[in-house]
């Protein structure tokens, strides 16, 4: 099989500006692994990576979507595929960097998808349900598969239920199509969560509040906004006069983007094939160390 780099890591934990230097070194191009990066238009409140860092390296799958187009999972993995694809034919190195577990699993793992919209009326049933009623459907048909979810996911829930209500099965099938080595980037908790509040702030300087106006007063809907969660789901909560001040805002904002950082190291740490990179002890080198005794 072809070979595949994988950069694993959460919200702030620098894996963007690592896989651009290891890019630099390896002569490769990052594929990106974010399901909110995706999107046209969904820059601060993303995370996404600017021009000026990414210091010519090439990066796929940013701005592939417009805000409100239904993009799956399959959707996902067919253009990731068309990338690392393109990436190796070239002769070049392909880097899955991101924070989306399941976007990394999809690719890594070969998941077998069916591609296709789930049925409009399904859709709008799926989404009319809470956190409760979702998981009651996927028991009924998956109780083993259903003790695996987070209940209080309910993005997770939504596209579970949309599964079980189409007639596919909750659990995907694999192929790996790819070897892989894959990377987690990892700090000291407390060190993590400042890293998260610096980012928050910068973003905010730079106007993140401005960007969820101008997506709104393009005609992007706020039950798109909302579904998006954290950063976009909170300030449109924010604009909607839903917290008692800016500083209630901020502070609700900053405890969710460290819950999600929580959840995601959970999610990465279930894999036992990933290497953990120390990011105070010379993650370059480190990587750099491993990266090319894989491809050797």
């Amino acid at each position: 099989m072809e070979k595949l780099v994988v950069i694993a890591g959460t919200n702030a934990s620098g894996k963007s500006d690592l896989a651009v230097k290891i890019a630099l070194a390896v002569n490769g191009e990052v594929i990106s692994a974010d399901s909110r990066q995706v999107y046209k238009g969904l820059d601060l409140g993303s995370g996404k990576i600017t021009v000026p860092e990414m210091q010519g390296v090439p990066h796929h799958l940013l701005d592939v979507a417009h805000p409100g187009d239904y993009f799956s999972l399959a959707h996902y993995q067919r253009l990731a595929y068309e990338a690392v694809d393109d990436v190796i034919a070239r002769g070049r190195t392909p880097l899955l960097t991101g924070g989306t577990g399941l976007y990394i699993n999809a690719v890594a793992d070969g998941y077998e998808l069916e591609p296709g919209e789930p049925e409009s009326a399904v859709r709008e049933r799926v989404e009319a349900m809470n956190c409760e009623e979702l998981l009651g459907v996927i028991k009924e048909a998956d109780p083993e598969g259903a003790e695996r979810l987070d209940p209080h996911n309910k993005r997770r829930l939504e596209r579970a239920a949309e599964k079980i209500l189409t007639g596919r099965k909750l659990e995907n099938r694999s192929h790996k199509r790819y070897e892989t080595l894959i990377l987690g980037v990892t700090w000291p908790r407390e060190e993590l969560y400042e890293r998260i509040r610096v980012r928050l702030d910068r973003r905010l300087e730079e106007n993140m509040i401005g960007e969820v106006e101008g997506l709104r007063a393009a005609g992007v809907s706020d039950d798109f906004l909302y579904r998006l969660g954290l950063e976009y789901r909170y300030i449109l909560l924010y604009l909607q006069g839903r917290f008692a001040s800016y500083e209630a805002f901020y502070e609700e904002l900053f405890k969710e983007i460290r819950h999600l950082a929580k959840e995601q190291m959970t999610w990465f740490r279930k894999r036992t094939d990933i290497v953990w990179i120390d990011m105070k002890d010379d993650p370059l080198g480190n990587a750099l160390e491993k990266i090319n005794a894989f491809l050797a």
